[in-house]
């Protein structure tokens, strides 16, 4: 797998008009940061609750990636929201829990700039057939 030419795909898609960028990729762990801005707030100030599912969903997706020598698509998706991140960076990680030959279940977490754990996430992702 070409990791520069799907990091420069990645730019020119959603992530990259998120504005996520990534820190870490290797087969334990996925990292990756966000800096806040205006944009990612919903009305109330706080950033929206489909910011943070799009940024465990893309390090979940990128560590099956990793893990993989392929990438997949999400089947299944949960997110729990612990506490709101308001401004400043925040981090994502993604970390593997189970797989099999054509899937593979992650875990995720959302940390503000405090390190204050500010949602959870679970994902489900299926591999195409080679």
């Amino acid at each position: 797998m070409d990791w520069s030419e799907i990091m420069l795909k990645e730019q020119m898609s959603f992530s990259g008009n998120l504005g996520m960028k990534f820190n870490r990729i290797d087969k334990e762990c996925v990292e990756l940061e966000l800096v806040i801005q205006e944009k990612h707030l919903n009305y109330v100030g706080i950033v929206h609750g489909g910011v943070l599912s799009s940024l465990m969903d893309q390090a979940m997706g990128t560590l099956v990636g990793a893990i993989k020598g392929r990438l997949g698509v999400t089947t299944h998706l949960n997110v729990n929201f612990l506490h709101a991140a308001k401004a400043g960076a925040i981090r994502t990680y993604a970390y593997p829990v189970h797989e099999t030959f054509r899937t593979m279940t992650c875990r995720a977490e959302v940390r503000d700039s405090n390190d204050e754990l500010c949602c959870v996430a679970t994902g489900t992702f299926r591999l195409p057939r080679e």
